[in-house]
Formats: C-alpha cells, structure tokens, sequence
C-alpha cells in the first residue's frame, strides 16, 4: 500500500488554503475519501492506497468565495480535479495543488 497526502496552497494570498473540501476517488469513481483541509492547507487524513488511477478533487470556488473574493458566474476554476496514477507497490505519494481563482499548478511531491 502506497501513503497518500495533499497540501493547498493559495498563491492569491500567499498562504496554505484551509478549509478546502477535498474529494479521493478511484477509477470508476468511488469515493474513497471527503474531506477539508487543516490550518495549514493539509489533509493528513486520506487513507493508503493500491496502484492504480485515481482522482483528487478540491471545491476551490467555493474556498475563495469563502475569502469574500467575488467570482463570476459561473467561475473561471470551479473544482479542480487532478487524475494521476500509483505504479509502484509501495510508497509515498504526496501531491500538491498550488491555485487562485484563475489557475493551478501541481507536481509530485515528496
């Protein structure tokens, strides 16, 4: 099994993103995990994880909306989702969602 973590970063405010609802789910779209991140933009609590393809998927318009940042509608970035996939039997995957209301970046991380 393969530990999996994520961390928000708000790169409008230049800070981790808490409270962003955060979804895990698999290939046929089970949802494995629902969640929000902490304080510091982390979700510590997704659960190990086979190989496979897989889904993540952040509420981020929601998230700045609740900053008060007024977004048009319907929004540029609504849910960002990043699919990527575990090759490896064992290990970690950490990844990332750096995002503002009109971008993201992701990699993966250590």
């Amino acid at each position: 099994m393969n530990s999996l973590s994520t961390h928000v970063l708000d790169t409008v405010n230049g800070r981790p993103a808490a409270g962003v609802s955060i979804a895990l789910s698999n290939v046929e779209g089970e949802i494995l995990f629902s969640g929000s991140t902490d304080a510091d933009g982390r979700c510590g609590k997704l659960p190990a994880v086979g190989t496979g393809r897989f889904r993540l998927t952040f509420a981020v318009a929601d998230y700045f909306r609740g900053l008060g940042i007024i977004l048009p509608d319907p929004p540029f970035l609504d849910v960002v989702s990043i699919d990527f996939g575990i090759a490896e039997a064992s290990g970690h995957y950490h990844v990332p969602l750096l995002v503002s209301p009109y971008g993201y970046s992701t990699y993966r991380g250590s």
